[in-house]
């Protein structure tokens, strides 16, 4: 059984930072020291991991914002990852179900996300199809220089 909670800051940190590495975005674990320190500094970001087995194998991580366009709540999944030996197995499926419960609790009632190029994704956005989400738009991005 998948047991979705909130993460706990040093005892997770391990897990969360191979997490990084299975979502395509490798990291150290000092670099995730830092990022968490930063989310959890902030009152609009939340973070929860899933256990199965006694071990941390997936994580979402919201954030809650207001809209210039509506009154409305509207929450982003800024990341959703399952550990690659557990895909199939309902973690995903556990951590999207307790982050719609939860918005609902918070008063929301809009999610949304952003998924990588279309080819490198097609299994994410099937997850996300199969579950009732919707492609709405585009993202254009632009990298500044430092």
């Amino acid at each position: 059984m998948v047991i979705v909670r909130p993460y706990e800051s040093e005892s997770d940190l391990e897990s969360l930072t191979a997490l990084m590495a299975d979502l395509g975005s490798p990291s150290t674990p000092q670099d995730m020291r830092l990022r968490m320190a930063h989310i959890g500094g902030s009152p609009n970001y939340f973070t929860f991991v899933a256990e199965l087995e006694g071990a941390v194998v997936g994580m979402v991580g919201l954030r809650m914002q207001f809209s210039y366009v509506s009154s409305d709540i509207k929450t982003q999944i800024s990341s959703l990852v399952t550990k690659k030996e557990f895909q199939g197995r309902g973690v995903g499926r556990a951590l999207l179900a307790h982050v719609e419960r939860w918005v609902q609790e918070q008063g929301g009632h809009f999610i949304y996300l952003n998924s990588g190029i279309k080819e490198e994704r097609l299994e994410a956005h099937e997850f996300y199809k199969k579950r009732g989400y919707t492609i709405t738009g585009y993202r254009f991005a632009k990298k500044l220089q430092r």
